[in-house]
């Protein structure tokens, strides 16, 4: 009977596709798009990766990785070898992109030594939609092995910057230091300018407006050339002489010219112009951007359906499939009246080292119109979900049209202006919300001549000093990384987390600005490691992982050309770098108050803190006071406060509960000069950021400064 039994389970036809996704939600999303024929379950993402106790590279037999199985892994793997056992077939549907081909080599790795006969095929597809899905299903494909092997590159090439000079910023500044491969050329251009901003004079400027009249109407004339060249006022004294030049002279009308030019719209989000947009127009952090993008591409559950809204959010290809053109041109033509749709479907030029491996990012069906689906979306998915579809259907539309008039007013070597412009046609601003520009009010201006004469009224001068360039934010690093070509779609979120979590840098007011420890990490690298922060260098490493990708580079021969001279910068770091190790510990003139020791002023993880010099005999550490307590007659100090560990940072009173004085706003170090209490900043769409005293509402004082950047 044992025998007969073992013969029929030998001889029982398999089950089931098994197909394996990264994540719960995709496989969720894809099951029910799926018959009962097939099984989806996730590998909760890498489940073989290098270790994290050491390098795991074998140097000296041409950079061999150690894979192991990612801790807490393991029964994960296990649950996919029994799902194996039983299945037909199975296809790996991990994310197209290098990382996905990674996950998906090194499951068939997994799968393939125990299943030798077991046919393992990948799948792949830009969309989570049943069309899509069904369709790779029907189309499954080998292992991209370039793709495998251009990854394994990268995650060697950043294991051994990573591996080899975190141990010397151990040994000489402080212990849970890093350095990246693309982290430290974000770091270098942060503390550039910030070394700008420091270093720069302001340089004096003056502005002159001509107040004219035409009857009873007048008219603002900005001057704009001295002898036609661009004007350079420098002081009060050349704005008083110019002045006096110009009452003694008179403003005819010298020229008019009218035109209309058309306003193009722009194509529709790859990741970088998405992180971009959401961080200006909604206020978004790179990694929250790209948090909800993932949610909304593996799938909401919209009422009838769980469907993915947008196609793959890592990209940089403009390209959109026909399939998604014909739709929108569809909309469009339903929509809208026939002069807003193009004689033919517009296609946009694609970047110079673009992948165009995935289309541009868009929804998966633009018939699914924000408003249609807002119910089922939380108020921040609404909103990206909104900028994602506004983008892809303005894309896909005529431009606006403006007309513009300009006058040219003379008065002898000095030419003054007048420009007004007016939207004609809408074109794809018909269809924009959350992307929509600022309207600028159209001047009304009468009917002038030629060789008229203007009467004056006033003369505006305005003086002004320059300002440096702002700070950078997130918009702005990640295009001035996109621009040199410095990482890739899926990088560039994770650069600015890093850079936080190691308190290399701050956000104030979102600007990005360098720590001392940032800058001293910085120097040391630029010092040390120049090649790691060379633009160029960088550049061109992330140019040959896309020729590796692409099965025209060598990985060896990039390994090997990278690693002989970095080998030489880590022995003369090692041996000549100076010890930085208390360079931020700082006496101060608190006493601890368990053993009446000086408090030393130190840095920690998350920043400096007050740590007992009795250390270790003593373990007292607190929080380094901001300010005084505002409070009359309580001696507190304001300290920066949290109700849980995922919670926002608030600032309140060190005699808690007797005193209960809280606020959102971080004390600044400058003391209000009319009552001596602290300032605070706030920002708002008229003032832009200003600073004002936290007894605003007694004291009353506010000071408006230039330097906002925002």
């Amino acid at each position: 009977m044992a025998k007969e039994k073992n013969q029929k389970h030998e001889v029982e036809p398999k089950k089931y596709t098994l197909v394996i996704v990264e994540s719960p939600a995709k496989a969720k999303t894809i099951n029910k798009y799926l018959g009962s024929e097939y099984k989806v379950t996730a590998s909760m993402g890498h489940i073989i990766d290098l270790p994290k106790s050491r390098i795991g590279i074998d140097i000296d037999n041409n950079f061999k990785p150690e894979y192991i199985t990612v801790r807490g892994k393991g029964k994960i793997l296990t649950d996919l070898k029994k799902l194996a056992a039983n299945a037909k077939i199975v296809l790996l549907a991990s994310d197209n992109d290098r990382e996905g081909e990674a996950i998906a080599f090194h499951i068939y790795d997994s799968l393939n030594k125990r299943f030798p006969d077991l046919p393992i095929k990948r799948i792949i597809f830009n969309e989570i939609t049943k069309n899509a899905i069904v369709a790779s299903v029907k189309a499954p494909k080998n292992i991209d092995n370039a793709k495998v092997e251009a990854q394994e590159a990268r995650r060697i090439l950043d294991r051994l910057i990573g591996y080899k000079i975190s141990p010397i910023l151990w040994v000489k500044v402080k212990n849970g230091l890093s350095a990246g491969r693309v982290q430290s050329v974000a770091l270098k251009a942060i503390c550039q300018r910030e070394d700008e901003i420091q270093n720069f004079i302001p340089q004096e400027y003056w502005t002159l407006n001509a107040i004219l009249k035409k009857d009873k109407k007048e008219l603002c004339a900005e001057l704009i050339k001295i002898n036609n060249e661009k004007p350079n006022i420098r002081n009060n004294e050349e704005i008083e002489n110019i002045k006096k030049e110009l009452e003694q002279g008179k403003f005819i009308v010298s020229d008019i010219t009218k035109n209309t030019k058309a306003i193009h719209p722009q194509p529709p989000f790859i990741t970088s112009k998405l992180q971009q947009s959401a961080a200006n127009r909604l206020n978004f952090s790179s990694k929250k951007t790209m948090s909800i993008a993932q949610q909304l591409y593996e799938g909401i559950d919209i009422g009838r359906e769980t469907i993915g809204l947008i196609t793959y959010m890592r990209t940089d290809s403009t390209r959109i499939s026909e399939v998604g053109l014909a739709e929108a041109r569809e909309y469009i033509a339903r929509e809208f009246p026939p002069e807003y749709l193009p004689k033919e479907p517009i296609l946009y030029t694609k970047k110079t080292g673009a992948q165009d491996a995935h289309e541009a990012i868009r929804p998966t069906s633009v018939n699914r119109t924000p408003e249609s689906i807002k119910k089922y979306l939380s108020a921040e998915q609404f909103k990206l979900y909104s900028i994602i579809w506004e983008r892809f259907v303005a894309s896909q539309m005529k431009p606006a049209e403006y007309t513009s008039e300009s006058i040219h007013i003379q008065n002898g070597n000095y030419t003054f202006r007048i420009t007004t412009s007016k939207m004609v046609f809408k074109g794809f601003n018909a269809c924009l919300n959350l992307l929509k520009s600022k309207e600028v009010k159209s001047i009304k201006i009468p009917e002038l001549k030629k060789a008229e004469e203007l009467q004056q009224k006033n003369l505006d001068a305005e003086q002004h000093f320059t300002q440096p360039q702002p700070r950078f934010t997130d918009a702005s690093i990640i295009k001035f990384l996109e621009d040199n070509g410095i990482g890739r779609p899926s990088t560039y979120a994770p650069i600015i987390s890093t850079l936080l979590d190691r308190y290399y840098v701050v956000k104030k007011s979102k600007q990005i600005e360098p720590t001392q420890l940032g800058k001293l990490v910085n120097n040391i690298i630029v010092n040390s490691f120049s090649n790691i922060v060379n633009i160029d260098f960088t550049a061109k490493l992330e140019n040959q992982l896309d020729e590796i990708a692409n099965g025209k580079f060598d990985h060896q021969v990039m390994l090997h050309d990278f690693y002989e001279p970095f080998k030489l910068s880590l022995e003369e770091a090692s041996k000549n770098l100076e010890d930085h190790k208390k360079v931020f510990d700082e006496e101060t003139d608190e006493i601890c108050d368990k053993c009446g020791s000086k408090m030393v002023k130190k840095l920690g993880k998350y920043g400096f803190f007050l740590a007992c010099s009795n250390f270790p005999e003593c373990r007292n550490a607190k929080t380094i006071p901001l300010a005084d307590c505002p409070i009359d007659g309580c001696n507190g100090k304001i300290v920066p406060r949290k109700k849980g560990p995922r919670s926002k940072e608030f600032y309140g009173c060190t005699n808690y509960p007797e005193c209960d004085f809280v606020i959102w706003s971080k004390p600044l170090e400058q003391k209000c000069p009319k009552c001596g209490k602290f300032l605070i900043e706030k920002n708002d769409k008229i003032h832009g950021n200003y600073k004002v005293c936290v007894d605003e509402k007694n004291c009353g004082y506010k000071l408006l400064e230039e330097y906002s950047n925002e």
